[in-house]
């Protein structure tokens, strides 16, 4: 494919990018992206530079093409027959890179997906533990957050539905064996869990800032002590071949400019 890098790119179109390269070298893995952002970029991979991913249809097949995300009735070339009790046949192994969506985020990616405020009496009830526990020990995380804010990356999680680095190296080495808080990729920049805290348990790196975005932007933005490099680079832009890919075949209808606009 083409290197040249696009000149036409949005902020949605960058936040795709990035959420592509959280899944470079996954190689032969389930890419099991969740929302329409997570899922973009997820193909977007696919499609330009890891063409061994194994992808879904969000439904009950592995797909041989990339079908465009929001449309059920757009033709797939199905390879596989994946029903929900097959799907623990890739799970088994760990061979699982799942991207789910996060309320809040804390310094050692522990995650909060079901409640916000005292667990007793919560001022607001969210979607629940869902998968995020088996997720978060068993396979590869990754988390995409739409609006980078105090209140979505915090200093302590009101509840833990998926398990970050703190609480997995309690759990014992047989919990780390497959544990990995990959990325956390938001509006503003992409975070690692590459630092480590004075105990040498690993924490959040600033890895790089969108260009729209500063470091000052996003330390500002950040409920807590975020490590950061001193040189921090800038988000890889999209290539004019990964463009034309997101408009014409994995995003014809602008899904992602919903989340992430363009201003």
């Amino acid at each position: 494919m083409s290197e040249q890098t696009a000149t036409n790119a949005t902020r949605a179109d960058y936040c795709a990018v990035a959420i592509a390269e959280a899944f470079r070298g996954d190689g032969e893995r389930l890419c099991n992206p969740i929302g329409n952002l997570p899922l973009i970029g997820g193909r977007l991979a696919r499609a330009a530079f890891e063409p061994d991913l194994a992808i879904t249809d969000g439904l009950a097949t592995l797909t041989a093409n990339t079908p465009a995300v929001g449309r059920p009735d757009t033709d797939r070339v199905v390879e596989h027959w994946n029903p929900y009790r097959r799907m623990f046949e890739l799970l088994w192994n760990g061979r699982r890179h799942v991207m789910m969506g996060a309320s809040q985020v804390d310094r050692y990616g522990n995650q909060n997906l079901a409640a916000i405020g005292d667990w007793h009496r919560p001022k607001a009830q969210l979607l629940g533990f869902r998968g995020a526990p088996g997720n978060t020990i068993s396979h590869t995380t990754s988390y995409f957050i739409g609006n980078h804010s105090p209140k979505a990356l915090v200093e302590s999680v009101d509840v833990v539905s998926g398990v970050g680095y703190d609480r997995a190296a309690e759990l014992g080495p047989e919990t780390s064996r497959f544990h990995e808080i990959r990325r956390v990729v938001t509006n503003l920049c992409v975070i690692d869990f590459e630092a480590t805290d004075g105990n040498g348990v690993n924490c959040a790196r600033l890895r790089s800032v969108h260009p729209w975005s500063s470091v000052d932007d996003v330390v500002a933005a950040t409920g807590f002590e975020l490590a950061v490099p001193d040189e921090v680079p800038e988000s890889r832009a999209p290539t004019t071949d990964e463009i034309s890919l997101l408009r014409n075949e994995i995003d014809p209808d602008g899904l992602a400019a919903r989340e992430v606009p363009n201003e």
